[in-house]
């Protein structure tokens, strides 16, 4: 995942350019979901969940990649440059049928953005 530390009053900015640009994450093989995280205090997480670590370094070598980085956010919203950090699932709980969450399993996904 990569943290975004955003200026203040710039996180409509921010968040426009994500949500209007193009990801190529949709055909990628192994990519299985993509959140952007807003934060109480300026900070934003783009948050990628990959079938395992081999599928997201080869995204990274990929055009996809090349392309989805390729724009650059306009000047002035970020106070910084991103922090990545990268994550192994270690467990999963979602909701039982009828609610409730049982852990559904260990390792089920690796977690990288």
């Amino acid at each position: 995942m990569n943290r975004f530390k955003v200026n203040a009053g710039r996180g409509p900015d921010f968040e426009r350019a994500w949500t209007e640009r193009e990801s190529y994450l949709s055909g990628v093989p192994g990519f299985r979901l993509f959140q952007l995280l807003k934060g109480e205090d300026g900070t934003y997480v783009s948050h990628s969940t990959w079938e395992s670590e081999t599928a997201f370094q080869a995204w990274t070598r990929s055009e996809a990649f090349r392309k989805a980085h390729s724009n650059r956010l306009p000047e002035g919203i970020l106070a910084g440059h991103p922090h990545f950090s990268c994550f192994e699932v270690v467990q999963v709980q979602e909701a039982a049928p009828g609610g409730g969450g049982e852990p559904v399993g260990k390792g089920a996904g690796t977690a990288r953005a």
